[in-house]
């Protein structure tokens, strides 16, 4: 068989396996509850037969798919292979730096756009870092990020401002501040919820007191770190 990554590649980049070309498949079959390849074949031809006819194409379900394999094969043999064609060895040169360059960097400024950017900043000038939370704490903690002080674990959760709209919001806030109790009672540390918004393409935090909360709470820890090691 060809190198299916390069019928894959085409496949997806052409659309070929979507629905508006092969069905719900995945619908189909769960309907069908097909035993063997042979039901699922038979189930599929007729999903696939009404759907064709609905949209007033005159081929039978087998014909079809033949066509889709045909205009894969044109877009490997011909698009794709003029493509390749194309490549130059400056141009792969020119790909390899633009990645670990241009778009490394790139990727760095948006991280440090995000929230969890800015709280970054902030943590490193105590010679601490944030890190994401494992899965664990997020399911059991509702955090999803912790800060290391000594033995003990800080918890930042990110919240967009329309939470504070949300209609069960005092359901919210009574769950989620018994996890976050449970934290601080096998930690040592508060959990502090940090409420963001987009202002253009950047988020900021809404409610920025949580900074000044945060930085007590790392001294706090800090100090009672030290004076648990004379």
């Amino acid at each position: 068989m060809a190198k299916e990554w390069i019928l894959n590649l085409a496949t997806n980049r052409w659309g070929l396996n979507k629905k508006h070309k092969v069905g719900p498949v995945s619908a189909w079959i769960r309907e069908a509850k097909p035993r063997t390849v042979e039901e699922w074949e038979k189930s599929y031809y007729e999903h696939l037969s009404r759907m064709l006819k609905e949209r007033g194409v005159e081929m039978t379900p087998q014909a079809y798919l033949a066509s889709l394999g045909e205009r894969l094969y044109v877009k490997v043999t011909e698009v794709v292979r003029a493509e390749i064609d194309e490549v130059t060895l400056e141009a792969c040169i020119a790909y390899i730096h633009n990645l670990v360059i241009d778009r490394t960097f790139e990727g760095y400024r948006r991280e440090i756009e995000t929230i969890y950017g800015q709280l970054s900043e902030y943590v490193e000038s105590f010679g601490l870092a944030i890190k994401p939370a494992s899965d664990e704490l997020d399911r059991r903690y509702n955090v999803d990020f912790i800060i290391e002080v000594g033995k003990h674990l800080i918890g930042i959760q990110i919240k967009p401002v329309t939470y504070r709209q949300m209609p069960q919001l005092h359901q919210w806030r009574t769950w989620m501040e018994a996890t976050h109790r449970t934290f601080t009672e096998r930690f040592g540390g508060r959990v502090f919820i940090v409420f963001s918004a987009r202002e253009g393409r950047r988020k900021v935090i809404v409610n920025t007191e949580v900074v000044e909360a945060i930085r007590e709470e790392i001294q706090r820890l800090q100090r009672e770190s030290q004076s648990s090691h004379p």
